[in-house]
């Protein structure tokens, strides 16, 4: 079988200077490779779970060379029941709330980090359009990084279409990822 590379600018193709780019962005691949020298240094390993990036943070963190070292892996929950099912979300919460809701990204991040083994859980949901989604406007994001007993969550408001909602929140998390690294470096 043969295997045909990417035609060129398309995701995973040589780009311009020869380098590979990034599924989700060269933001995001750069982003990527900081985190991952920073878990690579530490000893330290990551897992995500997404639903609103449906694997573009998996994608960042494995364009870059090596990342086998700290990645674990990824959960893509895009149906809600799913992130009960698999990531341990409580099923009474995202009844009554959906799963565009902080505490949902939250507990996205500790049930990926449990379930995959890893130092550090990241998580992604909200709204990337056409339309709004569990009543929440398009734009709208829940980002979650999860480690031992500290999880933070932030909430973004984004503006773009679709393909720019979720890249910008692929950068969102990653940044989130490695400021959390950083504090842990001090």
């Amino acid at each position: 079988m043969v295997e045909e590379s990417g035609s060129p600018g398309s995701p995973g193709s040589p780009g311009p200077s020869g380098a590979l780019e990034s599924s989700a962005g060269e933001a995001a691949r750069q982003l990527a490779g900081q985190v991952l020298e920073r878990l690579r240094a530490g000893g330290q390993t990551v897992a995500v779970a997404e639903s609103l990036t449906g694997g573009l943070v998996a994608a960042a963190l494995t364009d870059v060379p090596g990342s086998s070292a700290a990645f674990r892996g990824g959960v893509v929950a895009y149906a809600t029941e799913l992130k009960a099912e698999l990531l341990g979300v409580d099923a009474v919460m995202l009844q009554r709330h959906g799963a565009i809701y902080p505490p949902v990204a939250a507990a996205m991040a500790q049930g990926v980090r449990a379930r995959l083994g890893a130092t550090y859980g990241v998580a992604t949901t909200g709204v990337a359009g056409p339309a709004s989604a569990d009543g929440q406007p398009v734009g709208t994001a829940h980002i979650a990084v999860s480690v031992a007993d500290d999880t933070v969550v932030r909430t973004i408001a984004l503006v773009g279409d679709r393909h720019e909602i979720r890249r910008l929140t692929v950068e969102h998390v990653l940044g989130l990822l490695l400021g959390r690294l950083r504090e842990e470096s001090y």
